[in-house]
């Protein structure tokens, strides 16, 4: 389909590729992961041929088509509306089917005898090929499905394509490309933008998608559901490993326990070969050796530990102390230019609870987050902190609040308290700041950089209650597990809004849904959310009139059903297990009384063979060593069985522990 063959680009004396060399087929799902900075993005524009390279270095097949989603959109100014610039994806399709209509048009009026005719014949089967299998009068349902699916409305679909926010705008190219349907898909960070239903949409519209993917992602459970093929760009380098992401991340782990002791050997050998050099430099007799040992070195390919292999960890400051209770919401509402955003909007939260904030785009929840945060005020209800609760806050707004004129490093130890200079090295080094990238000032960061600062800010100021909005949108895969897991062990109370799935479900315990200007808390993670909406949706097709008893609701029903059906597929699974193991178990049981009978025999053997008169009996004496040796040898025996038992009952039981 599509070949790279010893792509090479160097930028100053860093190799960002080298000879790097990999093949697209057909319906590859491919998922492009790396920490940032190692090319990516740029590996993508080359792809596309954006970034141009030498001839021969990407070689694409003929009538091969390409879309390209870059994680930033540029402004729309076409005077189009939604649905027209959605529409504009088929414009060469339309012109094509206008030009076959025009053909069939003239072959009706056109005799088969004449010479026109045959021309025309071939104009049609040329259109119709380039056509292909796209049904021209389904077109309309097509915009919609996929516009409604990335969370435009049927009354956004008028609206100027010109008025749409970032966000939005990356949702509409995303809509372009996927209604184009080329050949290979190429997709940079399309998540960034979704909220959960419009990310569900999405993973199901690419598992069918006929054509290839490359996607870079930071999330985890995207890559997860909709790749089987991934990249890992590190060092200038690029590995393809088959599988999903979580597969690719034990395959690595393997990988990297070999690179580390190839890694651990040659430092060894070059360390060894120094003290050679350096011990024997001076003297004559030895130059020739050492001469030697300095070329064996300059030859030497030389080990590099692939970036990931720079480990980093963070923990949270101790929440300060406070009372049980963390808040307590009741009735709270916001409306703007007479449309209410949400109504009553009422919950509270314990010390130590972690909640999760969803909804779809517009929903809500960036405003209910600047409120609790007392940033906005409310137009309705209370918020009642806890005793003692001190608020920490990251929003999209810091990043354009941080002091200018200073550096990474003295803006973090502004606010840092008593904490180390390593500390803080650390602690930016998990946001990317590595090296002298700490000294580099804040006006000349990018919108990245200082997103990542500002979120780096506000996790060493003292807190007991953190709301953060989109915290993990700039983080690469190893910066967010750092941060997931410091945030799983923080014993204060975390209010957090992510469209990263993987991300919040390691630790929160609450869901709070904004819908339709009403907010439902779930108890949970995302996981058991999902799921509850699940029961929801089918709840809502029973007829509760044959589906329900008096006074039952229809979500009830469901969750009794399943309930049921539940306990009957344990039942099963319990019977099953008892199936396999108990003729294990007895087995077990049986040589154990053996080896007890033996063990008893053996020690009443050892007190006779210790009596001093026995070996004035030869005969007596042979015939008590001779049962021993062959006791043991029996012993031995029946230990090795009933381990082999054990191992047995022990990978049954693993079998089924998933499975109850």
């Amino acid at each position: 389909m599509l070949t790279i063959n010893n792509l090479d680009i160097l930028y100053g004396d860093k190799h960002l590729f080298n000879n790097v060399t990999a093949r697209i087929n057909d319906n590859d799902r491919i998922g492009l992961v790396g920490v940032n900075g190692t090319g990516k993005s740029t590996l993508l524009k080359v792809i596309c041929n954006i970034i141009e390279t030498d001839p021969g270095v990407v070689n694409r097949p003929k009538r091969f088509s390409m879309a390209y989603l870059p994680q930033e959109a540029t402004a729309l100014d076409t005077g189009r509306t939604i649905y027209q610039e959605a529409e504009n994806a088929f414009a060469e399709t339309l012109v094509l089917q206008q030009d076959l209509d025009e053909v069939n048009r003239q072959l009706a009026a056109v005799e088969p005898e004449n010479a026109e005719f045959s021309t025309l014949l071939k104009q049609q089967g040329e259109l119709q090929y380039r056509l292909g299998g796209i049904d021209i009068f389904r077109v309309q349902s097509r915009i919609e499905k996929v516009l409604m699916g990335l969370g435009f409305s049927l009354e956004d679909f008028d609206r100027p394509s010109s008025s749409l926010s970032g966000g939005w705008l990356m949702r509409l190219m995303l809509a372009k490309l996927l209604l184009a349907m080329p050949d290979l898909l190429l997709l940079d960070e399309p998540t960034n933008h979704l909220d959960l239903d419009s990310l569900t949409w999405l993973e199901n519209f690419l598992l069918t998608y006929d054509g290839g993917l490359v996607i870079i992602s930071h999330d985890r459970t995207f890559l997860d559901q909709v790749t089987s093929i991934t990249w890992e760009l590190s060092l200038g380098r690029l590995t393809a490993f088959k599988g999903n992401y979580s597969k690719y991340v034990a395959d690595k782990e393997i990988r990297m326990q070999v690179e580390r002791a190839a890694y651990a050997n040659q430092q060894a050998q070059i360390r060894q070969t120094m003290r050679f050099v350096q011990r024997f430099r001076a003297k004559s007799t030895k130059a020739k050796q050492v001469q030697s040992r300095l070329k064996q070195l300059s030859r030497m390919e030389r080990i590099e530990l692939a970036d990931t292999e720079q480990e980093v960890s963070f923990h949270f400051p101790p929440a300060a102390p406070g009372g049980r209770l963390a808040l307590d919401i009741e009735l709270l509402g916001k409306g703007y230019e007479n449309r209410d955003v949400f109504q009553d909007v009422s919950f509270q939260l314990q010390r130590g609870d972690k909640m999760a904030v969803v909804g779809v785009n517009g929903a809500g929840k960036s405003t209910l987050m600047k409120i609790l945060a007392g940033l906005v005020r409310q137009d309705t209800g209370e918020i009642r902190p806890g005793h003692n609760v001190k608020i920490s806050y990251f929003g999209q707004h810091q990043a354009q609040e941080l002091a200018s004129g200073l550096t990474a490093l003295q803006t973090l130890s502004a606010v840092a308290g008593d904490m180390s200079v390593t500390e803080m090295r650390s602690l930016l080094g998990t946001f990317l700041f590595k090296g002298e990238e700490v000294d580099k000032k804040v006006q000349v960061l990018s919108g990245g950089e200082k997103s990542r600062l500002a979120l780096a800010k506000m996790i060493v100021q003292p807190a007991n209650l953190l709301i953060l909005d989109e915290p993990t949108n700039h983080l690469d895969m190893s910066s967010q597990e750092v941060l997931q897991e410091a945030m799983a062990q923080y014993d204060g109370t975390i209010i957090i809004v992510s469209h990263n799935r993987h991300f919040v479900n390691h630790f929160i315990n609450k869901v709070l849904e904004i819908k339709n200007r009403r907010a439902t808390l779930y108890e949970g993670n995302i996981e058991d959310y999902i799921y509850k909406l699940k029961i929801l949706q089918e709840g809502n097709k029973i007829d509760q009139r044959d589906g329900t008893t008096p006074g039952e609701t229809a979500v009830e029903t469901v969750v009794k059903q399943k309930s049921k059906a539940a306990r009957q597929e344990q039942a099963k699974i319990r019977q099953e297990k008892s199936r396999k193991l108990n003729p294990l178990k007895k087995r077990v049981e049986q040589v154990e009384e053996e080896i007890g009978k033996l063990e008893t025999r053996k020690k009443e053997l050892e007190l006779l063979m210790a009596d001093p008169h026995l070996y004035q009996d030869q005969d007596k004496f042979a015939e008590c060593s001779k049962e021993y040796n062959a006791l043991e040898r029996k012993l031995e025996r029946l230990y090795q069985g009933w381990e082999e038992v054990q191992a047995q009952i022990e990978t049954t039981e693993a079998e089924f522990e998933d499975l109850l």
